[in-house]
């Protein structure tokens, strides 16, 4: 399967290919584009040419175009979950519940293009204003670069070209590496929903050549990065007065209090810990655990982390398949190792079927340990026991990041505690930290990055505030 460059709603070949491989058997899926500069920089002319026919498209008709695009796309929903688990190594019902979260994402940006709008300013409040009326109002920002990450391959996808389209924006989109397909998959989607030529632009390659050249181009004017810290750390350095809106890493922690129901949250915190292989931006990597319950817990933890199913991600029943690399199959298993040899105990998992990193609990490792203080991106999780929610609070804000946490409590003042204490961007109460729904607002702190997600919030990132003041005098 050979694809091709979306540019200026044509399919354009490329004088260079790279061999596209699954994640879990290695075989050859697909020849993916290598686009040139000049490829680059025709896509961003493309788009920044196509910025007054999206201007002058009404809002209703904006959202007609992303509602006949869920539509479409919840027709092809099997096509399109079976496309993210060949590319992406995710299981099929893992995939099949992405595919039904974008849907919903094309919905609410849909909803979201019908309630963009500004406010009345009392000018009279100040001595000079008195006789002027003061509104503002929300324009597009121009061209969009959006970059996005092979784990949620549409879905993340949909939380940039969404917004941007509902907000009347031309866009340029870089998918991963490893996922290409669900982006030219969704250029297809588009084309027969009918948006305008050159409004979505896509261009598959290094971030060298295409990253560098979305960031550096004085026709974009704001870059959208869902990635690691150190590219997005760059990116914000050389993209000068860009609006930059940068989703990082993070290393999600829980605090579990005596007194919760165990039987109830184990299931839930083996789904945060393992769901899709760990490679998930709030995955839940760090379960800090009251000291009167730790031994329950982790017995518990165990048990129900051995009724996972790993395997090939096509078949229905798989929960764990392989990671997105030999690379990082070969990385996670040092990091255990590194961890043990720091006195750490693996209380299941730890070892590999085939490719496959078998779910792994580990137990009383060091806060300095990579498990523990870098994004681990694996199904890896580490088990500690704590003293007090003070204790736990400490342990999740001893971090260079802070996207999201959770907290089990049955008391409502510590609940509250938690929720004013924790420095992340988002607070569970009687949830896991992988919590999601879409159209929340979502991003974090510290090396987590910068700016807001969700569609609403994208919207508002996506465009710029224009204030109009008249002399009635």
């Amino acid at each position: 399967m050979k694809k091709h460059l979306f540019i200026a709603g044509e399919w354009v070949e490329s004088s260079q290919y790279e061999d596209l491989f699954s994640p879990f058997t290695r075989e050859k899926i697909a020849e993916i584009p290598q686009a040139s500069i000049e490829q680059v920089d025709y896509a961003i002319k493309a788009a920044y040419e196509s910025r007054a026919i999206m201007t002058s498209i009404p809002a209703y008709q904006r959202a007609e175009i992303l509602e006949n695009l869920a539509r479409l796309l919840k027709e092809k929903e099997q096509q399109a979950a079976e496309i993210i688990a060949l590319e992406a190594g995710k299981p099929l019902k893992t995939a099949i519940g992405e595919v039904r979260r974008t849907i919903e994402t094309y919905k609410f940006a849909a909803e979201e293009a019908k309630r963009i709008h500004g406010e009345t300013i009392p000018m009279d409040a100040a001595i000079g204003g008195v006789g002027r009326v003061g509104y503002t109002m929300r324009e597009p920002i121009g061209v969009v670069g959006a970059i996005t990450p092979f784990n949620f391959p549409m879905n993340l996808v949909a939380h940039k070209v969404g917004p941007a389209i509902a907000a009347g924006n031309t866009i340029v989109l870089k998918p991963a590496s490893q996922t290409p397909i669900s982006a030219y998959f969704l250029a297809e989607l588009l084309e027969e929903v009918g948006l305008p030529k050159g409004v979505l632009n896509i261009v598959t390659g290094s971030g060298r050549v295409v990253g560098d050249r979305l960031v550096s181009s004085d026709k974009v004017s704001m870059i959208t990065f869902t990635g690691s810290p150190a590219v997005g750390i760059g990116i914000r350095n050389k993209a000068g007065l860009k609006k930059v809106t940068l989703e990082l890493g993070s290393n999600a922690g829980v605090i579990i209090d005596k007194g919760v129901n165990l039987e109830k949250i184990i299931p839930r915190c083996v789904t945060g810990a393992f769901s899709n292989q760990g490679q998930v931006c709030i995955s839940l990597q760090r379960i800090y655990v009251h000291k009167d319950i730790y031994g329950e817990f982790t017995e518990k933890f165990v048990e129900e982390t051995k009724k996972l199913v790993c395997g090939d991600p096509l078949s229905p029943n798989t929960d764990i398949s392989s990671l997105i690399s030999p690379k990082d199959l070969e990385r996670s298993l040092h990091w255990i190792e590194e961890a043990i040899s720091e006195g750490a105990k693996v209380a299941v998992g730890g070892t590999t079927a085939g490719n496959v990193l078998l779910p792994t609990a580990i137990l009383e490792a060091k806060s300095y340990s990579k498990i523990s203080c870098q994004e681990v991106f694996a199904p890896i999780v580490l088990i500690n026991p704590i003293s007090s929610i003070e204790e736990g609070i400490g342990y999740i804000n001893d971090s260079r990041y802070g996207l999201q946490a959770g907290i089990y409590t049955n008391d409502v003042q510590t609940a509250l505690s938690s929720a004013k204490n924790l420095h992340v961007g988002g607070v569970m109460i009687n949830d896991i930290p992988t919590f999601r729904v879409d159209q929340m607002p979502y991003g974090g702190v510290k090396e987590s990055g910068t700016g807001r997600e969700g569609l609403k919030y994208a919207v508002e990132e996506m465009t710029e505030m224009k204030l109009v003041v008249w002399n009635q005098a």
